[in-house]
């Protein structure tokens, strides 16, 4: 699987199930934004973020190059499971023609290795569009 590394670092934050929709998360290559009953989750370019807001910082993210059917099977595990054995975390968005898989930073190199090893290529994009 061919899979893209976005340059930035990214955060996921999360926001009273009261709040608006931020403008500030709505900006950058790549965003999502979740709403339940319970919360407002955010995950936008850790630059975008306001001070004092809770969040959990300085992840990479990286796109799978899709698009994948919807019964299609076994597209993210062939990344979590390796992932997982070499204890490496993951956050995973999903939208309607592909996936997102984010680590932390501090996992980045590792989360290379184990990737390459397993047969999956990794492109990088250098600078922001």
């Amino acid at each position: 699987m061919t899979l893209t590394l976005y340059p930035e670092t990214f955060a996921v934050c999360q926001l009273s199930k009261k709040s608006s929709l931020p403008e500030w998360a709505q900006s950058g290559r790549f965003f999502s934004i979740s709403k339940t009953e319970d919360e407002l989750s955010v995950v936008c370019e850790t630059a975008l973020v306001p001070e004092g807001t809770k969040g959990d910082l300085d992840w990479r993210a990286f796109k799978l190059h899709g698009p994948f059917a919807f019964d299609e099977i076994g597209v993210v595990a062939s990344l979590t499971v390796p992932l997982a054995k070499a204890k490496i975390g993951v956050f995973v968005i999903s939208t309607y023609d592909t996936d997102y898989l984010l680590v932390k930073e501090a996992n980045l190199q590792k989360t290379l290795r184990v990737l390459k090893g397993n047969r999956h290529e990794v492109l990088e994009l250098k600078e922001k569009n």
